[in-house]
């Protein structure tokens, strides 16, 4: 269900509101028809009570009476007829439906249990208006009045009554319009409620995940700054309990990483010392060969322990932040690979300063240019600004990486041996501070192979770096 918006609170809102229009949809939609039936008996209940009124009345009248009073109480709406037989029912008129049975229940109990009643329900139409019923038995036939109201379509109630001297009265009475008009006083109502229910559950919503994405966010920044401060512990019992175990899972880390960061520089402290010695010791060698290879042996051990260290202050660093210009980073540079024998080709620039630690983002520029240079000879540097993101893209002109070991480029002490030797140098450990840096400035590191040959290195750096 791609169309489902990512975030918690839109799909709560979703599900709340459309749950309500749902329920709001059956709910009016049994209150039309409730009202409509409740209605459609109210106008077939006047019109049955207008049949025993005429019924009764009719009874007490003689011929000549009864004439009057048809001719007085006759309109387009309501149309009287007497018959001296009992009139056929035409087809589908002797099925009752139970709202018939009601109106034929109240008649007989008005004129009489014995009374020969029956009653049909439908919809006028031409056909019914021309056969309508009249008055017989010397009676002129009574002509509906107001030419200008037109019946055809509406439901009428058609009534057959024997009257007491055995005349048939026949009495079609139209029922009101309003039984099937719309409620709008209802409808009205039901969207003011929609319209409040999905501002408080808008408002609700967000008030109540308000305490996750802090909690997401906090949980995402630990990544970017071991030291940050702790995570308020407020909000839902739940989200407080998990704030907290984030607040200890934090504490747990920064100590770990301190004790380790502590280790490692007292074991720096302890091997410089002997190496020192050593070094000193190597120059009192008389044979050179073996004195070279002493050297040798030092310095790589020398630079393995510094290595180590820079890595551990990737990692954890304290440098504060400060805003810089990253063009004039990037030509210093370049100007210190040149002085160097390295050739570094700049391309793009940066529209504003940075905000960022600056000497550990040189150590992250400065170890790209420097893998660059040492496996591909050439470094491409290309950089590309905009509003959210600042993107540096190092490409050189190597071998290259193979597929199955680009993911393990970023781990520490690991060298591609088919592209790396120990005749080039380096600790395996470049590439695993350039990645830590990137990741405590908010941004991304990643590795892959240019179209044509070689590696190339995009670094990703946040402009609301943190």
């Amino acid at each position: 269900m791609r169309w489902l918006p990512r975030s918690l609170s839109s799909r709560l809102v979703i599900l709340f509101v459309g749950g309500l229009i749902l329920a709001q949809v059956v709910s009016l939609s049994i209150l039309l028809q409730d009202r409509g039936e409740f209605l459609a008996r109210a106008s077939g209940m006047q019109s049955v009570m207008r049949v025993i009124d005429i019924a009764q009345l009719l009874d007490s009248s003689d011929a000549a009476e009864r004439e009057r009073i048809i001719r007085v109480l006759r309109s387009p709406q309501l149309r009287i007829g007497l018959h001296a037989t009992a009139p056929q029912p035409k087809t589908g008129e002797v099925e009752s439906s139970p709202q018939e049975a009601v109106f034929v229940s109240m008649l007989r109990h008005k004129l009489g249990r014995d009374r020969e009643i029956w009653v049909n329900i439908r919809a006028r139409s031409p056909e019914n208006l021309r056969a309508a019923p009249g008055i017989e038995h010397g009676a002129r036939r009574a002509r509906p009045e107001g030419r200008g109201v037109s019946t055809v379509g509406s439901p009428a109630l058609i009534a057959h009554v024997k009257l007491l001297d055995g005349v048939w009265l026949s009495v079609d009475s139209t029922l009101e319009p309003q039984a099937v008009s719309w409620p709008y006083r209802a409808l009205v109502s039901a969207l003011v409620l929609l319209l409040a229910v999905i501002g408080l559950a808008w408002y609700g919503v967000r008030w109540v995940t308000r305490p996750l994405k802090t909690f997401a966010q906090a949980a995402e920044r630990l990544g970017e700054n071991i030291d940050r401060a702790p995570l308020p512990e407020k909000g839902p019992t739940e989200v407080v309990s998990a704030a907290r175990a984030l607040n200890e899972m934090q504490a747990r880390l920064s100590k770990y990483l301190s004790d380790r960061t502590r280790i490692l520089t007292a074991m720096s402290h302890d091997l410089k010392t002997p190496i020192t010695r050593m070094r000193l010791r190597a120059e009192l060698l008389e044979h050179e060969v073996t004195q070279a290879k002493f050297k040798q042996d030092l310095a790589e051990l020398e630079s393995m322990v510094s290595g180590t260290l820079d890595y551990m202050r990737g990692v954890q660093d304290g440098e504060p932040l400060a805003s810089i210009d990253v063009n004039l980073l990037l030509k210093s540079l370049q100007s210190d690979s040149l002085e160097l024998g390295h050739v570094v080709h700049l391309v793009g620039h940066a529209e504003d300063d940075l905000v960022c630690r600056p000497q550990s983002l040189k150590r992250c520029l400065a170890n790209l240019i420097e893998n660059a240079v040492k496996y591909g000879q050439i470094a491409h540097v290309q950089l590309t600004d905009s509003e959210a993101m600042l993107q540096v893209v190092i490409e050189d002109e190597g071998p290259g990486v193979p597929v199955s070991e680009l993911g393990m480029l970023f781990e520490p002490f690991y060298r591609v041996e088919s592209s790396r030797s120990r005749d080039t140098g380096g600790t395996g450990l470049g590439l695993s501070i350039a990645r830590s840096i990137a990741v405590l400035h908010g941004g991304t590191l990643r590795a892959e192979n240019t179209e044509h040959r070689g590696l190339r290195l995009t670094l990703n750096l946040p402009r609301t770096s943190g």
